[in-house]
């Protein structure tokens, strides 16, 4: 299967309404993360997270379509034009 690397960027408005549901969804999706940092605002009722990612487009289809679906929560995804092949160890 042909996987990318790549970016995705996760605002939330009003957390306290979504957050559960964000977390449930990415945990879903936790084999897809390889990095993932948070910041949150209550100061401004908004959350921020980026997640590093790796999967096939499907995969990474899913979560930021699930994570899209959600009210007061927007998505944006930035990934590798070409796909990743992983080397193989010669002896």
């Amino acid at each position: 299967m042909n996987r990318r690397i790549g970016v995705v960027g996760i605002v939330i408005e009003d957390p306290k309404e979504v957050s559960e549901k964000v977390n449930a969804v990415i945990s879903d999706h936790g084999h897809l993360i390889l990095g993932r940092m948070g910041i949150p605002k209550p100061e401004y009722q908004v959350g921020v997270i980026s997640l590093i990612i790796e999967g096939t487009t499907d995969e990474i289809g899913s979560l930021t379509g699930r994570l899209g679906n959600l009210p007061g929560v927007t998505v944006k995804s930035a990934l590798t034009t070409k796909t990743l092949h992983k080397e193989q160890d010669h002896d």
